[in-house]
């Protein structure tokens, strides 16, 4: 027995039928954005818009997915990474900045100085940007570094899965965004009081907002953090997200977020010597004040 679905645009009905046959779309529908369903008995019910059906005769040459398995995989790959390399420090971060900017530099002296601090690996996105400025910094202190990639960076130097300098045992590139961000978030899980992690936003754009906001909301639901915290750290360099804290006032005035409740969650920093500072003392460990806050350097160009 048959079951197909007929509507307009202002009523659905259903209609049984003892043939075999494949129910046939209303011609009304077809002018709109049709949705056929395959409801036959003890099938599963599976959409498909007509923009869906267009897109799969245009585009033939993208491909997809062909199994789950396959995030699967490289889920796994990201995790036996992490185990292999131990957790620590997750950098986010603008992929375009380019080497001689001061933002480059304070990166890779706050990269350099923060894995000395906590004696910990430094993880990023393996990109260009500051994403290699904090990968020279920690390579300067001489403790791991570990990198999910992804094949494409925006403004990225090449399309490529291979890094210009790491050791291929020290980075995957993942071909899905959900595996490269579940990768990211693991390696800042503190499974054991003595792991000393952190995640530190940098200045960035779309992308790194896009991993800032997504790590908060996990650290908001208790899903990173509800038994040993994790600090989160943002970098206002040259007040750089100013502007975007000002919008996160505007949504507590509007009631959107509550009072305090964001403040709550990460520490803003305006520079190294803060951010520092502040992970000295979350973490307990002496930090000397002799220092003073690292010059930065002069050069054109990051050797």
């Amino acid at each position: 027995m048959e079951v197909s679905m007929l509507g307009s645009s202002s009523s659905w009905s259903f209609r049984l039928s003892p043939k075999r046959q494949t129910p046939k779309l209303a011609s009304s529908l077809t002018e709109r954005d049709p949705i056929f369903l395959n409801m036959r008995v003890g099938n599963q019910i599976r959409p498909y818009s007509a923009r869906a059906l267009k897109s799969r005769s245009v585009s033939e040459d993208f491909v997809e997915r062909s199994s789950p398995l396959e995030v699967k995989k490289e889920l796994e790959i990201c995790f036996d990474l992490i185990h292999r390399l131990g957790r620590g420090i997750v950098y986010l971060g603008s992929a375009r900045i380019q080497p001689n900017h001061p933002h480059y530099l304070q990166a890779q002296d706050l990269s350099r100085e923060a894995s000395n601090l906590l004696d910990c690996t430094t993880w990023s996105g393996a990109g260009p940007g500051l994403m290699d400025a904090v990968t020279k910094g920690a390579l300067e202190a001489e403790k791991p570094v570990g990198g999910i990639k992804i094949e494409k960076e925006a403004g990225e130097w090449t399309a490529s899965k291979f890094h210009p300098y790491l050791p291929p045992q020290n980075y995957h590139t993942c071909r899905f965004f959900s595996a490269r961000k579940h990768g990211l978030v693991d390696a800042v899980i503190r499974n054991k009081i003595s792991d000393k992690t952190a995640v530190i936003a940098l200045p960035g754009g779309i992308g790194t907002l896009d991993e800032m906001f997504e790590i908060l909301a996990l650290i908001q639901l208790k899903r990173i953090g509800s038994e040993l915290p994790v600090p989160f750290i943002v970098m206002n360099y040259d007040s750089f997200y100013s502007k975007l804290f000002e919008f996160m006032e505007s949504c507590e005035n509007l009631g959107t977020v509550s009072k305090g409740e964001v403040s709550a969650l990460w520490k803003v920093c305006n520079n190294n010597s803060e951010a520092l500072t502040y992970l000295a003392e979350f973490y307990e460990l002496p930090y000397g004040s002799t220092r003073p806050e690292t010059k930065l350097r002069t050069s054109g160009t990051v050797s």
